[in-house]
């Protein structure tokens, strides 16, 4: 039980830091994005009500309330980037905008009654398993807990990558990444240098575009882009839906496998590659038929699939516009007030966004999770981390993650994957308590064996066809993506495999 009624308001200041007492509860759940969101209104559903989770921000959300540059938006239809559950009728277009998406989140903690669970400004800074009591015992910036379970919800994108450019740090104009954005500074009549074309550059810049004197954008590598079929969604779409349920499940379930059969392109389909490539390098030409010079540039040189594929409408176009330059020369060094480029031109600049992604291999960053006999979690994600099932690790007993390793999808919904996830750990914990075990943990050779099957999968994608790409470790081993599809994992995570760990009693 918890100390006190005081902490349960979600209220920051309500449980003064350091000087509280160890508190107790039966799981702590770390971050209030959707996968911490999800692992919660799960417990509830299951009966069980001793949970906190820990939010190091001032307010919860997760990646849609990080996110929150011009233009975002989620390239996942509005109705599946959303719980079973939960759904949601009223959504305005059918690919969310950022602001609705973190709505979304704060409407389901509501009402799902998880804001007294959440502790806001409360940073995980470790966590070590006690054998001698079978608890974890966690150390956060506003004190202690003691769990029975650890389950980790932190997601990959989180961590900004910041990349390694000779004098980045001698710049004195304005400076962040992308998911860091300065709302306070005016980028208005602004020469602006944007470094990065992923998924975050491709819609902001568009955006920022019209308004800034001068744009120069930095790409090291071209992306395969399709176009996004979006639109607004009409006040009769929005009553049927609300009004019509089986309607509304029938538009998720044509939706899902819409997606679904997205799969094909990365799991080996020459004929769906081909058909992908053609259309996509259609939109670029249309979009640039006066550009030559540009087609040239934007061409990717690599297969379709193995990077993630962006979907957007107005980028192609907005590099065609006059202060817009398109550099591919690579930078030589940042300077005080400018860029050279590795064509020796040195380029006046006011701001640099970087729009370089995140460091997903470390997303863990400096906090600190040892297990049994202090084994360290970092450690092994220096090597790349491996899970089972994407959610426990050898070596942890009572400890969990949503949205692990080889979790990640390049076709459909991660909400699907969050749920699915979700549901196997609640039946973990329901088997704990079920059969009156101290410790659960998943045996080494059972682990092994599943990663060695995930690898052989993977070899067999696109994503193994020899581009570099943010999915690979430095190992070079893919430790991001689910190799099949999403149904699949749904059916190994139907239920708890309880033989496939070693239960530790009492």
């Amino acid at each position: 039980m918890e100390a006190s009624s005081a902490s349960l308001t979600g209220d920051p200041a309500a449980a003064p830091p350091a000087l509280a007492a160890r508190r107790d509860t039966e799981v702590v759940i770390v971050g209030s994005g959707f996968g911490g969101l999800c692992m919660g209104a799960r417990l509830k559903r299951a009966g069980i009500g001793e949970f906190v989770i820990l939010e190091k921000d001032l307010e919860l959300g997760g990646t849609w309330r990080l996110n929150n540059y011009p233009g975002a938006a989620c390239d996942v239809p509005s109705h599946l980037y959303s719980f079973s559950f939960a759904q949601r009728a009223d959504w305005s277009r059918k690919f969310p905008p950022q602001a609705e998406l973190w709505d979304y989140t704060q409407r389901f903690a509501r009402d799902f009654d998880l804001l007294r669970h959440i502790r806001l400004d409360t940073e995980l800074r470790s966590a070590a398993y006690d054998e001698a009591t079978g608890h974890w015992l966690i150390e956060t910036s506003r004190g202690s807990w003691r769990a029975r379970f650890l389950v980790t919800c932190m997601g990959t994108l989180h961590r900004p990558s910041i990349p390694a450019l000779p004098g980045l740090g001698d710049f004195v104009g304005k400076l962040f990444h992308s998911s860091q954005w300065d709302h306070h500074y005016d980028l208005n009549g602004k020469r602006v240098a944007v470094i990065g074309t992923g998924a975050s550059a491709i819609q902001f810049v568009p955006a920022i575009a019209p308004f800034v004197a001068h744009l120069d954008l930095y790409q090291r590598t071209p992306p395969w882009i399709l176009p996004r079929p979006d639109r607004a969604i009409t006040p009769l779409e929005r009553w049927l839906l609300r009004r019509v349920k089986p309607l509304q499940w029938l538009y998720r379930g044509w939706q899902y496998l819409q997606y679904e059969s997205r799969y094909l392109l990365f799991g080996g389909s020459r004929l769906l590659n081909r058909l992908v490539r053609h259309s996509a390098l259609r939109h670029m030409r249309r979009e640039l038929s006066d550009h030559p010079a540009l087609i040239e540039k934007l061409t990717p040189r690599y297969q379709i699939g193995c990077k993630r594929i962006l979907i957007m409408n107005d980028y192609y176009t907005t590099l065609a516009r006059q202060n817009v330059e398109l550099l591919t020369c690579g930078i030589r060094e940042i300077r005080s007030h400018s860029i050279v480029g590795g064509d020796g031109i040195e380029r006046p600049v006011d701001a640099i966004i970087l729009g370089t992604g995140f460091d997903v291999e470390h997303a863990l960053g400096p906090i600190d999770v040892r297990g049994r006999d202090g084994a360290s979690l970092t450690e092994l994600g220096r090597r790349g981390l491996e899970a089972y099932k994407g959610c426990a690790v050898a070596g942890f007993p009572n400890f969990f993650m949503i949205t692990g390793p080889n979790t990640g999808l390049g076709h459909n919904s991660m909400i699907y994957m969050i749920e699915s996830g979700v549901a196997y750990v609640t039946d973990a914990i329901l088997t704990l308590h079920r059969t009156r075990a101290r410790a659960l943990e998943v045996r080494h050779d059972v682990q092994a064996r599943y990663n060695e099957w995930l690898q052989q999968r993977l070899k067999r994608t696109v994503w193994s066809s020899g581009c570099k790409s943010w999915y690979q470790s430095a190992s070079g081993k893919n430790h991001t993506l689910w190799p099949g599809f999403t149904f699949a994992y749904r059916w190994i995570t139907r239920r708890f495999d309880v033989t496939s760990y070693h239960l530790e009693p009492q």
